[in-house]
């Protein structure tokens, strides 16, 4: 008798009502930058951030728009899209709750370098340059650490575009899947599953390669045992191994 593969159940607990004072204060607290700061400060803070509910789909900043906020995910899944000369679109990367995204000029961009994309239903707070200008004068600490983070994650992009062609599309398929295993996974009987509905479109975008070649690594994946999937999900089943395919030169 074959094997049936069994769909992992994903649980979506968003709701429009899901960013209350309470989950935003926590979604700040877990900031690197605001980690230390006193309770009260940190709700002056959060008075200065203001919520939006995206539907999925929606775009919330296009690449080349003027920048006017940083953003936090707070609930959901939101894309980060670098455009081709092309025309089509690279997956740079999958967010979850607590990440930043966005950039403001006075942190060198003018521009958004990149086109932020609601994945699901999703709350994010945003904040615009006056009202991060006046808790980077009034914190010089968390200056230096937003300033740190956001050279950290210009860089990662960069690295991402750079890999696209100098890498075997084998090792992109599996650092791709790696990396959101460890942001987005949870535990699962058979191992870490991808807590996302990702589509082997999406895994394409992401490894700048073509829908049929990240459909044949992820089958040649699933017949040696490292993954399992199905349609929207993927279960990392060989953690290791996945590891050291991604790091093939």
């Amino acid at each position: 008798m074959a094997n049936r593969r069994s769909v992992p159940q994903i649980v979506e607990s968003i709701s429009p009502a899901s960013c209350t004072v309470d989950h935003r204060l926590e979604v700040l607290r877990g900031l690197p930058f605001f980690h230390d700061l006193s309770h009260e400060r940190l709700e002056e803070i959060n008075r200065q951030f203001r919520s939006y509910d995206v539907e999925a789909g929606a775009t919330i900043y296009m690449s080349g728009d003027r920048t006017e906020r940083l953003y936090v995910v707070a609930h959901g899944r939101v894309k980060l899209l670098r455009h081709s000369a092309s025309g089509e679109d690279t997956l740079l990367d999958i967010l979850a709750t607590g990440e930043m995204f966005g950039t403001l000029a006075a942190l060198g961009d003018v521009t958004y370098p990149d086109t932020a994309e609601a994945q699901t239903f999703s709350c994010v707070l945003g904040i615009g340059a006056h009202d991060f200008q006046a808790i980077l004068e009034r914190s010089p600490d968390v200056a230096l650490r937003v300033l740190g983070i956001v050279a950290k994650r210009l860089q990662e992009a960069h690295t991402t575009i750079s890999q696209i062609s100098t890498t075997p599309a084998e090792a992109r398929v599996a650092a791709a899947l790696v990396k959101l295993a460890g942001k987005l996974g949870v535990p699962d009987e058979r191992g870490t599953l991808i807590q996302t509905r990702i589509s082997r479109q999406d895994i394409a975008a992401m490894t700048g390669t073509t829908t049929e070649t990240a459909s044949r690594v992820m089958s040649q994946l699933r017949r040696d045992g490292v993954i399992e999937s199905g349609r929207q999900w993927i279960v990392v089943i060989d953690l290791p191994r996945l590891t050291e395919i991604a790091e093939m030169a």
